[in-house]
């Protein structure tokens, strides 16, 4: 039985081109690979692969975080320049690359980019494993994110041309998964890892199985047509710089950028800084850490990720008002303060603290579903992959990339005068900047409807 969302898809042998009113024939090989994804179990299986392949990219990214005090000690470092390693050495290279690599993935073959990138990043991740020092990990971590930058504009541009436009948010958000998910493995085996070897072992554990997911995506995913979901015809791409002006032009995307990287801010300011918070501050084992720090925040994220990106669809479907794809995340930023600052600031106890961890991560949880889709509303067909790289450029840049060094600089600074609790006041601080970014996602509203409505076809 053939559903609704299956006669999304077109496999008709020619199409109308807008650009030149005339006819274009689909090759034999493009209407199989059509007829493939007409089969809702074939579009969900690629999903879940480079869902899966988004959880090696997050347990390669973020395994650092729950190896923090012994790589700290080991190689007498401070709180900020693991900020550092945790954050700018990977997020410098990987929001430079990201926008070349999706130019690439606009104009050339996705499936083929997204494997070499996991290959890239699963042997860098085990090279961090081989450091003797802090520039060395700090290299090594660079080449994490050579690779890295390779993984998510290419699959949001798949993700949204293989799903139908009422499920892109549910869609990017089950793809989302991939980043509580890597929290979730990366911190328990992490954590047992460092506590039954030592944190070397643990890089190049957690960093080789990413070359058979490298070798899965090269061998069951098919490259799908442009436009696909919505039965548009291909069209060629416009240049980078064009893709920049046209999104920059849209006050709502320089809003909608901006409260983005702030909520990463925040999310990898206090979230690379938690397990450390909890040994440190609350004198918790590190396979404590490992298991409620990382199923706390594992199935929080998990469950507020696809919540997000539901509800959005959802409330969108219900109403026919796309706004709710910026309403959404606005709320869970509002909702999710108080209860972080009391995380932080104000349970004595590690074990309840992490417990009550699970609402600000939940809440925290709702925002990048439906902000990549309401990226991808603004632009054309061609354009997704350099609009999700633009978009990320400028979350992982401000977010990845200073947040968990604002959190460690500021702890420095403040443990002379405070001891552990330094810890504690750079988090709730860290934390404050959600207001902020509450107001650039209050702005979005106020242009974004104009800024649909004049998208491309």
């Amino acid at each position: 039985m053939t559903t609704e969302s299956d006669n999304t898809f077109s496999s008709s042998k020619s199409a109308s081109s807008p650009q030149s009113g005339g006819e274009i024939k689909i090759s034999s090989e493009t209407s199989k690979i059509i007829e493939s994804y007409k089969n809702p179990y074939y579009r969900y299986l690629v999903l879940g692969i480079l869902t899966i392949v988004y959880v090696s990219n997050f347990v390669d990214r973020q395994v650092i975080n729950v190896l923090a005090q012994y790589i700290i000690e080991d190689l007498q470092i401070s709180d900020g320049q693991f900020g550092m390693l945790s954050g700018l050495a990977f997020a410098f290279i990987y929001t430079t690359l990201s926008i070349p690599i999706a130019r690439w993935a606009d104009i050339s073959n996705r499936r083929n980019i997204i494997a070499i990138s996991a290959a890239i990043w699963s042997v860098m991740t085990a090279l961090c494993g081989l450091a003797q020092n802090f520039t060395q990990l700090f290299l090594a971590r660079f080449g994490v994110g050579v690779g890295e930058a390779g993984a998510s504009p290419p699959s949001h541009s798949i993700v949204s041309d293989i799903f139908p436009a009422e499920q892109r948010a549910t869609a990017l958000s089950i793809y989302s998964l991939g980043v509580y998910g890597g929290i979730l493995v990366g911190t328990v085996g992490g954590a047992y890892l460092v506590e039954f070897f030592d944190w070397r072992t643990a890089f190049i554990v957690v960093g080789l199985p990413g070359i058979f997911l490298a070798l899965l995506v090269r061998l069951a995913i098919k490259e799908p047509p442009r436009g696909m979901a919505e039965a548009r015809v291909d069209v060629q791409p416009p240049g980078f710089v064009k893709v920049v002006e046209f999104l920059w032009e849209r006050k709502s995307f320089r809003h909608l950028s901006f409260a983005c990287a702030l909520h990463a801010f925040v999310t990898y300011g206090v979230g690379n800084f938690m397990p450390l918070f909890l040994g440190r501050v609350h004198s918790m084992p590190i396979l404590d850490i490992g298991w409620y720090y990382g199923l706390i925040a594992g199935i929080a994220g998990l469950a507020g990720t696809l919540f997000g990106g539901w509800s959005a669809d959802h409330m969108v479907k219900k109403t026919g008002n796309r706004n709710w794809y910026i309403w959404i995340p606005f709320a869970s930023t509002i909702i999710a303060i108080p209860f972080a600052l009391n995380t932080y600031l104000w349970i004595p106890d590690g074990y309840v603290a992490v417990y009550f961890y699970f609402i600000p991560v939940f809440f925290g949880g709702w925002y990048l579903a439906p902000c990549l889709a309401a990226n991808h509303f603004l632009v054309g067909i061609r354009m997704r992959a350099m609009a999700s790289a633009v978009l990320l450029f400028v979350l992982n840049l401000i977010g990845l990339g200073l947040g968990p060094m604002f959190t460690g600089f500021v702890s420095d600074f403040l443990t002379p005068e405070y001891g552990v609790d330094g810890l504690r006041y750079a988090l709730s601080i860290t934390v404050l900047f959600n207001i902020w970014c509450a107001a650039h996602y209050y702005w979005c509203l106020k242009t974004i409807k104009q800024d649909f409505d004049r998208a491309p076809a």
